[in-house]
Order: C-alpha cells, then structure tokens, then sequence
C-alpha cells in the first residue's frame, strides 16, 4: 500500500490531520517517508553545494575563522544536520584541513535517514564520521554547527484566521476521497492561540514547531558552558513571517503539496524572525540573518572564483556560471538567508560585519 493510500485509510478512520503532521509523516516515514528512500538531491532539488564547490570552501573557511575565535580548541566538534549527500562538508573539509589539524575535530553528522547516512560515509570516508539522530546525543565540547537547508524542512503548522477566531488548516478528504486541505474548526488551546501574531479580520500564519526544539538544543550546550557557533543557510522571507509557504518538488518541477506524498520533497519558508527571538531570549547571540549573496561575497566569493578560473581556464563559463546562482539577486542571492547562532562571550563571527547582538 502506498503512502497516499496509507494517509487517505487513516485519515478517513480517525480524521483529518494538521499540516505538520502530514509533512512529518511524508518526509519521515520509516518505510515510505521521502527520506528513507533517499532524497532527490540533484534530481528534484539542487541545493547550493551541488550548485558550485564555491560554497562548500567557502563555508570551510568559515569554520576554520571560527575554530580559531573558539580560541584554536585541541579537540572541538565538528558538527552537520541535515548533510544531504555530504558534498558540503566534504568541499568544506578539502579547504579546512589546509588550515586546520584535522585530528582536532570529531565530525559528528546529524542524520535520521539511513540511506543518507550511507552516502555521507561514502563521500566522507576520510574523516571517520560518527552518526547520531538529534542534537541533545552531541557528545559536550567547543562546537561549530552546520545546518543548510535543514530548518525548512521543519513541519509547519499552519493557520487561518476567520473573524477574531484562529482556526488550524487540516489535511482531509474531498467529496471523491482524495486528499484535501481543510480547516479545523475545534477552538485552539490557549497555548496555540497565545503564540500567534495580532491579525485582521482574515489572515494566515506558519509556525514550525521545531525551531524551538532547534535553540533549546543549542541552549543547553551554553548552559554546559560547551561553547559553540551554529551557522544556517535556508530559505526564508525577507521580514514577515511566512503565510503559506508549503511547497512539494519532483524532478525539478513544484507540484501540488498533497500530490505525491512521499515521492516529493516538502519544504518551508524558515521565519527567521522567530528563530532570533527565541535564540535572544534563550541567551544566545544572534548575528544576521542577511542575504546569501551577501555572505559569500563577505567571504571572498570573487576571490576564489578568480583562483578557479586561473587554475581551470577551460572550466571558466561553468565555475562563473555556478558563482552567478549562488548570489543572484533574484534567485539564491536573496531567497537564502544566512543566520549564526553562538554562545555569549565569543567574537561575532565572520561574514556579518559587526553583527552580533
């Protein structure tokens, strides 16, 4: 039975369920979900590492600025959630360990997914990575913390606001039997309704749950005096928080959310505006988020587009190519922001100019 026909059985036995719910049960499933099959990286979604190597150097070089404000630690963590195919880390650890005694650091990579465990070992097989499933199983030290393109993967729950009312959007059934969105119209806990913004008359919201789960993790490490810098790429809007920003991807093509579940990607807009209030009011310093672009140009994107191309003059019109995607204003440029949550005490970190707050 397939995952759709699964999700229509259940739903018509116990009834419709909320829009985080569909999202975790399509991407995680330990049969059926997205991931457990493998995700369509490259295939149904090309993520800035597979983009251009550029991005991967460039963030290896950020992690070794930050090892160095950790204050060149003997031992620190090295840490990845949500690796993809480990092309980040492994062009971020060809540059990094030019720089950075690679028998410092304990790669620990944060990954549910067994078939994507498979292929980080593979592509990481010099670097003896070590697997855990959450955050909190972060063996205690000096840590640096990489996450692109994992926190859109977060369940959202969504929400519509009819009259004064706030009413939680559901996946259903239509009249035909397939699956629907819909409205639950059973009153909020006051918890629920509590933590969603001021509204008009009609209006939408998308709360990710996991965003908190996120900063209490890394709360708990400053707690432990562990300290650390948690860096994160991901999409999200430019100042308000996201609407209804669900969207499913297949072999490169958007497609309705509900059409193939667990055969398309599931993503989110990240309300980064959220994510800074929580880290701040959990005591950690927030620097950014700003554009992609604008962080990579920070870090010396030109700079290593030149090295490249001097090196591999006949690879020019694709390395410019690659670099151009990665910062063009009307696509990752601007779409992707950038956001270092870190522990007090440390030196902003680079890339933000004198962000840090």
């Amino acid at each position: 039975m397939s995952l759709k026909d699964r999700l229509i059985r259940q739903i018509r036995m116990d009834g419709p369920i909320p829009v985080s719910a569909y999202m975790q049960t399509c991407l995680h499933d330990p049969s059926d979900g997205y991931y457990a099959n493998g995700a369509g990286l490259g295939r149904d979604f090309i993520t800035a590492p597979e983009t251009s190597q550029m991005f991967g150097e460039l963030v290896g070089l950020w992690m070794v600025a930050q090892w160095q404000a950790l204050g060149s630690p003997e031992r620190f963590k090295l840490v990845e959630i949500g690796g993809g195919r480990g092309t980040l880390m492994a062009d971020a650890l060809r540059v990094a360990k030019r720089f950075l005694p690679m028998e410092r650091l304990q790669l620990i990579l944060i990954e549910a997914s067994a078939e994507l465990r498979r292929i980080q070992s593979a592509a990481l097989v010099g670097f003896d990575p070590q697997f855990v499933d959450a955050l909190t199983a972060v063996p205690d030290g000096p840590t640096i913390l990489i996450g692109n393109e994992f926190l859109d993967c977060l369940p959202a729950r969504q929400f519509v606001r009819e009259g004064d009312v706030w009413r939680e959007r559901v996946v259903g059934l239509d009249a035909a039997g397939g699956l629907a969105f819909g409205i639950d119209r059973s009153d909020l806990s006051a918890e629920d309704a509590g933590a969603l913004p001021p509204a008009p008359f009609s209006g939408e919201a998308e709360v990710q749950p996991g965003l908190e789960g996120v900063v209490d993790g890394l709360s708990a490490r400053a707690e432990n005096s562990d300290p650390f810098y948690a860096l994160f790429l991901d999409y999200g809007p430019d100042a308000d928080s996201p609407k209804d920003s669900l969207r499913a991807y297949k072999d490169g093509e958007q497609l309705h959310p509900l059409a193939l579940p667990g055969s398309s990607d599931l993503t989110v807009d990240v309300d980064f505006t959220r994510l800074s209030k929580l880290a701040r009011d959990s005591g950690l310093t927030v620097s950014g988020p700003l554009s992609q672009g604008t962080f990579l140009g920070a870090l010396g994107l030109q700079a290593r587009l030149d090295t490249l191309i001097k090196s591999h003059p006949d690879k020019a019109d694709a390395l410019f190519a690659g670099a151009q995607k990665l910062v063009a204003p009307d696509g990752m440029g601007t779409r992707f922001k950038v956001i270092c949550l870190a522990s007090e005490g440390l030196p902003a970190p680079i890339g933000f100019g004198k962000a840090g707050g």
